[in-house]
This record gives C-alpha cells, structure tokens and sequence, in this order.
C-alpha cells in the first residue's frame, strides 16, 4: 500500500470494499479521507458498500491532474484499476 499523508498533494486513492468492488476518489489527506470512508462519513457509495482496505494511493500535482486521472481510473475494468496506480 503507498501512503501519501500530510504534505497536502493530491493524490488518487483506491479501496475495496466488502462486495469486492473497488471505489476510486481524490484527496490531499488521505490518512483524514480513508478514516472518513471506514466510519461511514465518506462518499455515498462507501456508506452503501463499506471499505475492508486501501489499496493503494498515487500522487499527482494539483487537484484538476488528480481528477484526471479519476474519471480514466473509474472508466477501466475492475482488474486494470490496480495496474492503474502503478504507471
């Protein structure tokens, strides 16, 4: 897992949940927005389908290169998504 805390870059972070789905966001504090996921305060998808673990986070930027690069993760398959983070 990289972890990406404390610097405030923004960064592309993926989770799986409990279904087996994987959900995919932007932050500049991860450590602050997994902690939000895992108690229930994160994204409407998250409270529906509860996060087991981060997968892992890749730094960008600035926060329109870490949208980017959300809107090309969520359009991949489930089993590119995770090749995705290590370009």
């Amino acid at each position: 897992m990289t972890t990406i805390s404390n610097n405030r870059q923004w960064c592309l972070y993926l989770i799986e949940c409990r279904d087996g789905s994987f959900y995919a966001g932007i932050t500049n504090d991860l450590d602050a927005r997994y902690k939000a996921h895992v108690e229930g305060r994160g994204a409407r998808y998250t409270r529906a389908h509860p996060p087991i673990r981060l997968i892992g986070a890749r730094p960008y930027e600035n926060r329109a290169a870490a949208s980017r690069a959300e809107w090309e993760i969520k359009r991949l398959p489930k089993q590119k998504k995770i090749a995705f983070l290590h370009l």
